[in-house]
């Protein structure tokens, strides 16, 4: 397998990166999904070759790309998927606001579980539906915590207005990668209640301790029958900023009202997010592997490095995605977490409190970074902690 320098330090502040622009200069950003790793060369030099041609009309190219998205579901999770029953999208937040649209009418009901990525909370209010939360019990391990599921408490949660679930699969921000005995319940409960799920799985090939991911959709003919799977490549292979994303919606009606549902209002996506994604899921396994290989390992440094200076944070060690959940309520902190570690160990991580209730006194860490990056945001936080 090649090798890849993920150690390598860029510098991204003066490129439009909202992810080091957005705070001053002397803060470290530890807080959007956003990877601090070149993407692979091969995209790379295949956009460079593509801006050369010099002409940006519209693309055909679906075909192809269709083709290679059904390898990969079938390479990837055993998953059989046919080329018509993509949707594409530009971005996974566009998907579920426009899942929302196709599923629910206004003053419906949207269930999903807190906490969560904060989208899932704001898109359902965007289209005049209610967000039904129900919290994720927090599961304490010694200085580690992790989230279990309520399956009573979630059924408990669905009204007779409730039409959609949006399920988070893996979990952000607990880093949970959810069984397929877990998916079943799931899925069981919906099927119970006439409610159609929403599984944003753009976190499913970052799982670190090897376990496979299974899309909720593959479990069942009856199950797909009621999914809608979000996916894109811009989390594992860091191509956010190209919004290529794609829907699969192997029910042909519930396909054919996301598709009016995007109709006229949500864009294509663009040539360079469409050669990326052909590129990301047929010609960078090797990367990949690497790179999860690295993730695991800054996950365990930083597991670790919290366990013997900070044991006042708890935190979540994550089974998928690039995303540590810390407890900070036992740390004494006066007010916000978020705003103490920004203030005086100018490091800006996830504010908590947007992730919905059971959120209040977290902070969310991307630690997909170079190594001595993310261990000198630690340091930064371990001072700032000794110095309150």
């Amino acid at each position: 397998m090649t090798s890849y320098d993920f150690d390598m330090l860029v510098e991204r502040r003066g490129t439009g990166s909202a992810k080091w622009e957005f705070f001053d200069a002397d803060v470290l950003p530890m807080w959007v999904a956003d990877m601090d790793f070149p993407s692979p060369t091969v995209i790379v030099d295949a956009i460079r070759e593509r801006a050369a041609h010099g002409f940006f009309g519209y693309d055909f190219a679906y075909a192809e790309l269709r083709e290679v998205l059904v390898a990969a579901m079938q390479q990837r999770y055993n998953w059989h998927v046919q080329p018509e029953e993509f949707v594409f999208i530009p971005s996974l937040v566009t998907g579920i606001n426009a899942v929302c649209r196709a599923v629910a009418e206004p003053g419906a009901g949207v269930i999903t579980q807190t906490p969560v990525y904060p989208p899932f909370l704001s898109a359902p209010p965007h289209h005049a539906m209610r967000t039904i939360t129900v919290p994720l019990p927090l599961v304490s391990e010694e200085r580690s915590i992790s989230y279990d599921i309520d399956f009573a408490a979630f059924e408990a949660g669905i009204d007779p207005s409730t039409r959609l679930f949006l399920l988070c699969h893996p979990h952000n921000p607990t880093g949970v990668a959810y069984s397929r005995k877990q998916l079943e319940r799931y899925a069981e409960i919906c099927a119970r209640h006439d409610v159609v799920i929403c599984s944003d799985e753009i976190h499913c090939d970052l799982m670190l301790n090897g376990q496979q991911h299974t899309p909720i959709a593959s479990l069942s003919p009856d199950i797909a029958a009621r999914t809608i799977t979000l996916m894109a490549p811009s989390k594992t292979y860091n191509l956010p900023g190209l919004k290529s994303g794609f829907a699969i919606v192997q029910n042909p009606d519930l396909r054919r009202r996301l598709e009016q549902a995007c109709e006229g209002i949500v864009p294509h996506i663009n040539i360079f997010g469409m050669l990326a994604a052909k590129l990301a899921y047929s010609q960078c396994d090797d990367w990949h592997q690497a790179l999860i290989a690295y993730l695991i390992a800054n996950r365990d440094a930083m597991v670790g490095y919290i366990e013997r200076e900070m044991p006042q944070i708890r935190t979540t060690v994550p089974e998928a995605t690039y995303l540590a959940w810390f407890d900070c309520r036992e740390t004494g902190i006066e007010g916000n977490p978020y705003t103490f570690f920004l203030e005086h160990a100018r490091v800006a991580l996830g504010d908590g409190a947007t992730f919905g209730p059971g959120g209040e006194g977290f902070v969310r860490l991307n630690f997909a970074c170079p190594r001595s990056m993310l261990m000198e945001a630690l340091e930064r936080m371990k001072n700032a902690l000794r110095q309150a």
